[in-house]
């Protein structure tokens, strides 16, 4: 619901723009983002990252111990190119934090799912650790599930 907020005000204020900004959206002066550039390739590897995961929950309960680190190799090397990718969008967004609703909203609501993202991310290696030490198995993977 935290994050839903962010959108909904973005939403909102695309759908419908206040009179003082001129009643159209964006604002005058304030450029957008192209959504098939970084926001779409970074949308697949988030994607890519969930399938990543998956492999990695069926090799443990397939018993294919190098096979699940393997897939949790891959889940943290999309979830750091996410990171990465996400850090560039913003160095070059053609608008700042300060610029009306759009700035303030974009910026909270990506900068939220980018901490989600790094957060999450401490679970796939400390997985990976783990996995790669033995302790989950397919009879023993509860923390796994958890931190998937």
């Amino acid at each position: 619901m935290f994050l839903f907020a962010f959108f909904r005000a973005f939403f909102h204020s695309s759908l419908a723009p206040a009179v003082e900004i001129g009643g159209i959206r964006p604002p005058k002066g304030i450029g957008v983002l192209n959504p098939w550039g970084i926001p779409f390739l970074n949308t697949l590897i988030l994607l890519s990252s969930g399938a990543a995961v998956t492999w990695a929950h069926h090799a443990i309960l397939a018993g294919k111990e190098r096979q699940a680190v393997y897939a949790l190799v891959a889940t943290v090397s999309l979830a750091l190119v996410f990171t990465g990718f996400q850090g560039m969008e913003y160095s070059q967004a053609p608008f700042t934090v300060s610029d009306g609703i759009h700035g303030p909203t974009f910026f909270s609501a990506t900068g939220f799912h980018g901490f989600h993202v790094i957060i999450g991310t401490l679970f796939p290696i400390i997985c990976g650790i783990r996995q790669y030490s033995g302790h989950l198995t397919k009879e023993h993977h509860v923390g796994f599930e958890a931190a998937a």
